[in-house]
């Protein structure tokens, strides 16, 4: 029976439909050992007879995908796909497929829950108030004030959604623009450094690739309105954190909020964690109950799709690999 390795860490022990999907197509579900997120060595270690990955943020690298002879599909939970070696999967044969659609509204809710957690200094004040003191901020409005939004998509469309209930005044710089929505919802398009200049929230909403690395570094952020705030729900490896922090230590932007970094999680020392207007979470902007729920399911969808040898192709992100790719 082939087995299908759940290796997402959200979806550990829960009883969902995506289950019972899995099982009605004739799967055997196994957990892995480790109960953390998974590394290139424990993969190397859990994937051993395994034909399919519902796959987490854990890296599947070239070593990983070539030591894995029976792996014929990885299904991401989530749209972003960095942590996967494509390829090397288009060589092995290797189906990747990820969840349009599953999340991008919990994203969309966790970004504006850090802007507003930044403009009211809502945690400074928490934790003031648990050590004893009563500390009063007087905080900044988002109505009338403008968000930048690098990046257009899916995500990026509701979070304009929902700042235009603050009536939040909307800039974006997106390539490849849905133009009936920015005509609609009265968004401009402008240039990336015009929007970095002119924006008192900025938030990116872009996939991590060789273009994007970096791109919010020492240049970028000094064209960032002094006491502008960054949103990063996106990749970690967007922002150069090194310039962050010394844009940040030098006070040329008000603050950041930042649910990824490069490195996940960051060291207890990592520079950024020093900063009392850096707000963290924990990559968790997308996996509210519905969101990790709904992509459990369609991750398993795209899993059982391809055992009865159908193509879900609005799911896979690497259709080179077709004329490789084998169910076992």
């Amino acid at each position: 029976m082939p087995k299908v390795l759940i290796a997402s860490g959200i979806l550990r022990d829960l009883d969902r439909p995506f289950l019972k999907l899995l099982r009605d197509a004739g799967l055997e579900i196994a957990f892995p050992g480790p109960r953390r997120q998974l590394t290139e060595a424990d993969l190397m270690v859990e994937l051993k007879g395994v034909t399919a990955s519902l796959a987490g943020a854990e890296p599947y690298t070239r070593r990983v995908l070539e030591a894995s002879p029976e792996l014929r599909v990885i299904a991401r939970t989530g749209v972003g796909y960095d942590a996967i070696d494509v390829a090397a999967a288009n060589e092995c044969g290797i189906a990747v497929a990820i969840t349009p659609g599953g999340n991008h509204e919990s994203v969309a809710e966790h970004t504006l829950a850090l802007m507003l957690a930044l403009a009211r200094s809502i945690v400074p004040q928490h934790d003031a108030i648990h050590a004893g003191n009563w500390r009063r901020e007087i905080g900044v409005p988002l109505r009338g004030r403008t968000l930048g939004l690098i990046g257009l998509g899916r995500i990026g469309r509701e979070v304009a959604l929902r700042a235009a209930a603050f009536r939040m005044p909307l800039l974006a710089y997106e390539p490849f623009p849905d133009a009936p929505f920015v005509e609609k919802h009265g968004v401009r398009l402008v240039p990336m450094d015009r929007l970095l200049a002119e924006s008192d929230f900025v938030s990116l909403h872009i996939p991590l690739s060789n273009e994007s690395r970096n791109l919010i570094d020492a240049r970028a952020l000094a064209l960032m309105k002094p006491g502008a705030f960054l949103i990063n729900t996106a990749r970690g490896g967007i922002i150069n954190e090194d310039d962050l922090a010394t844009a940040l230590r030098e006070k040329r932007i008000g603050g950041a909020a930042l649910d990824v970094f490069a490195n996940e999680p960051p060291p207890i020392d990592h520079p950024l964690l020093k900063f009392e207007n850096v707000i963290c979470t924990a990559h968790t902007a997308g996996v509210d109950q519905q969101a990790r729920d709904d992509m459990g399911y369609q991750a398993a969808h795209a899993i059982a799709a391809l055992s009865r040898s159908e193509w879900p192709a609005d799911q896979i992100v690497n259709p080179d690999c077709r004329p490789k790719h084998r169910w076992p």
